[in-house]
């Protein structure tokens, strides 16, 4: 296992969430479709819970505004927005079965691969076998490439410059556009590596899912494949509602969709996943925010562009603060939720050490952001991207109003007057409309929403040439039309403005819950050091599918009423619970079981509970019990779900059960 990887045995993990029906590939009795899931009751209670402290977290706490928009979205929404011309990635073939791959994972694949044969043969040279001789690894191992028979990988030593030359590449791939993805595959001979065969040059493939709206086809769709979009629409609303604040955010959860060219590795790249997405609208002159001191001490693993431009990826600690002050992250919006990601995640259970903020390299960059850090977390198929937190600028607002023609802005009151110098263009009426008939309105209307600089280069062609050319597109008279001197003066005027119109820039946050959730099952999973067999998922109450297990000690009849008593308060006061009253199984097997669901409690009825009316409650991480009355216990269990008291001070309080034989019981 690389560095870059988390030490977890992956198929003992898949073998547990899929017995306990945590998620499963969807249309199973139809043999599936690659890249679709469905939730068992464990999986949907976990991905709710998720959800539910991430309305907490941000709607709430940050009080934003909340909205549930369309899926299908019509075509010329995507058109403007630029996904349908550039939402893609780079597609390979297998050149003799057809298989599809994505060339980028592909081209890592494969060169992590080598690099992991590289360090088995490197460590395998350096045993010295029991009789004293050397183990010359790279001859004893195998020549051949790829992998062994079982699949482990061959161990084939490189040289240290092609070792590093791969290093390098890996830490800078997302950078690599399709013609050097190509290079790179035709360079190192990359092939599939299930087959062995070579793979054809990389192509644009585009993402969407394409559909058509009504009975006659003739109105042009697709499946969303962000909810940004229809936040979009609706931020002249939103603006309303907030009476004319800002800045503010909209937020939004919901399905997206994506045809991945070749789903593979579970949860982490799907067809159809949950979004959680925030757009924050900020003034693009002033994109500071009023709780940055709350973050700016937070201590972040950063990986900048710069670093992976060097060849590596070593994150430098560095506090939100620092990291503003000296332009790694962009500007204290940005910076403020990069921090609050962090305390997002960290809250729910992934391991900070296995956490890491990368910056986007400028290919990479998707069409609307000027800047971008993912939230990459540790898994056992190396660093993978949950969260992405992207400086939109004003990209989206600005493109859909120049296409609806409908203002897209804010408009503040100045206290005072602000006076300035502008470039504007004012057509001869005489002459520009007789000119330019159908199109003179559309011309003019594109002349006044130039900016400035392209307005200039425009007075500077009449100036020097005495014609320019006007190019419309997205119109009913698309075309090239010249434009003469005598039909427009352009002229700095001086402006007096006592109205601020500025359209915001967008900081988006973007949550893949699905990542999440399978990378907090890695983080979370272990077994017992007394007994491999049992595996435990070490969820913190707060996003635990089930809090607290009911079971009886056995199937004796007086145990009945006790124990649907205690699974009926714990729900009375807000506690799921889960009965386990199989009397086949014994106590060691079901406390067992659930450990596995990742329950972090367990009440227990026993005889003692019909003598006296108490009962126990196991803690899951430490096996460890107390006694108390039933509704001692359950405020207990209500307390330590709702993060009021700790199970440590709960030990200092009760005395400890001898559990030994009710754990070891099979």
């Amino acid at each position: 296992m690389t560095e870059s990887k988390l030490n977890v045995d992956r198929a003992a993990l898949e073998q547990l969430l899929q017995k306990r029906f945590f998620f499963a590939p969807s249309f199973g009795i139809y043999e599936g479709v690659k890249g679709l899931y469905d939730y068992g009751p464990t999986g949907t209670a976990l991905q709710q819970n998720l959800i539910n402290l991430w309305r907490q977290h941000f709607i709430i706490e940050e009080d934003m505004l909340e909205v549930d928009c369309a899926i299908i979205t019509p075509s010329k929404v995507l058109e403007t927005s630029g996904h349908v011309a550039k939402f893609a990635d780079w597609m390979c073939r297998d050149t003799v079965n057809h298989d599809f791959r994505r060339a980028d994972h592909l081209v890592e694949e494969v060169l992590e691969a080598r690099l992991e044969s590289d360090a088995l043969a490197r460590k395998m040279a350096d045993v010295t076998l029991a009789d004293g001789t050397a183990a010359d690894a790279a001859s004893k191992a195998g020549g051949k490439k790829g992998k062994k028979k079982g699949g482990a990988p061959a161990s084939i030593k490189l040289d240290d410059a092609v070792a590093e030359e791969y290093r390098n590449i890996l830490a800078q791939i997302d950078n690599f556009d399709g013609d050097g993805l190509g290079e790179l595959i035709t360079k190192y001979d990359i092939r599939n590596p299930e087959t062995g065969n070579a793979v054809t040059p990389p192509a644009a493939f585009n993402l969407m899912f394409e559909s058509s709206i009504g009975p006659t086809g003739t109105l042009k769709g697709y499946l969303r494949p962000e909810t940004a979009q229809g936040q979009f629409m609706n931020f002249s609303r939103l603006l309303e509602f907030n009476n004319q604040k800002m800045p503010f955010a909209s937020a939004m959860v919901g399905r997206s969709f994506r045809n991945e060219i070749s789903p593979r590795s579970g949860l982490l790249r799907v067809r159809e996943f949950t979004m959680a997405e925030i757009e924050h609208y900020v003034d693009p002159l002033n994109k500071d925010h009023d709780r940055f001191e709350d973050v700016a001490g937070i201590k972040l693993p950063l990986l900048p562009g710069t670093v992976q431009l060097d060849g590596k990826t070593t994150p430098i600690q560095m506090s939100i603060g620092d990291a503003v002050e000296k332009g790694v992250i962009d500007n204290k919006t940005l910076g403020y939720f990069l921090g609050r990601i962090y305390l997002y995640l960290t809250a729910i259970g992934i391991k900070p050490e296995m956490l890491r903020f990368r910056q986007h390299l400028n290919n990479e960059m998707a069409h609307y952001a000027c800047d971008c850090w993912d939230a990459e977390i540790k898994t056992t198929y190396g660093w993978v991207e949950c969260v992405g937190c992207a400086d939109r600028s004003a990209y989206d607002l600005r493109v859909h109003a120049a296409a609806t023609k409908k203002k897209l802005c804010v408009r503040e009151n100045l206290p005072e007057p602000r006076v300035f110098e502008k470039l504007e263009c004012e057509p001869n009426s005489k002459v520009f409309g007789p000119r330019l008939k159908r199109a003179a309105k559309p011309v003019q209307e594109h002349l006044q929403t130039l900016p400035e600089e392209t307005l200039e280069a425009v007075s500077a062609a009449l100036a020097k040439d005495g014609k320019a050319t006007v190019t419309l597109s997205g119109t009913a008279v698309d075309g090239d039309y010249e434009i003469t001197p005598d039909m427009v003066t352009i002229e700095k005027r001086t402006i007096s403005e006592h109205v601020r119109e500025y359209t915001p820039n967008v900081i988006e946050p973007s949550f893949g819950i699905g990542r999440i959730l399978y990378a907090l099952i890695e983080h979370s999973y272990s077994v017992r050091a007394d007994d491999e067999q049992r595996a435990v998922l070490s969820f913190n109450a707060a996003v635990a599918p089930f809090k607290c297990l009911v079971l009886p000690l056995s199937g004796h009849a007086s145990f009945g009423k006790p124990l649907r008593d205690a699974a009926r308060r714990l729900r009375a006061v807000g506690v799921p619970a889960r009965v386990d009253d199989a009397a086949s199984a014994s106590i060691g097997r079901r406390y067992a079981r659930n450990d596995e669901l990742g329950t972090p409690f367990a009440i227990t009825v026993d005889f003692q509970t019909a003598e006296d009316g108490t009962v126990t409650l196991r803690e899951r991480d430490t096996t460890k019990q107390i006694r108390g009355t039933l509704d001692e216990i359950v405020q207990l269990v209500k307390n330590l779900v709702n993060g009021e008291i700790t199970w440590e001070i709960v030990l200092t309080k009760y005395k400890l059960v001898n559990t030994v034989a009710s754990e070891n019981a099979a």
